[in-house]
């Protein structure tokens, strides 16, 4: 669990250190990218920290499925569009979303 919490704290706060380069990701029938980088980032940071405390530990878990299922349609854009992709492989982003899967099923362990 504490794993987790780590990664999603530092996931959060990539969305800070680097916004560009997650605007670049955001599929274009979503409004604002600006902001939902930073929205997506902030909720990353406060479900990560949840983790670390029994009181809102479940509150968390819920929080972080809730993103790695809205985070889906992202990875399929950057599948499909090139911009997207940023210059990485097809296959390596095509294993994101087997790897979004194993994310998923990690939090529901701990439910």
């Amino acid at each position: 669990m504490v794993l987790m919490g780590c990664l999603y704290l530092l996931a959060g706060v990539l969305h800070f250190i680097y916004p560009k380069v997650y605007q670049k990701i955001i599929p274009p029938w979503i409004p604002g990218p600006k902001p939902m980088v930073y929205l997506s980032g902030l909720l990353e940071i406060a479900f990560g920290a949840a983790l670390f405390f029994p009181a809102t530990r479940e509150t968390g878990l819920y929080g972080i499925l809730a993103l790695l299922f809205m985070f889906i349609p992202v990875h399929i854009h950057m599948l499909r569009d090139r911009k997207a992709a940023m210059g990485l492989p097809s296959w390596f982003l095509a294993l994101r979303i087997p790897l979004q899967g194993l994310l998923i099923y990690w939090a529901f362990s701990y439910l």
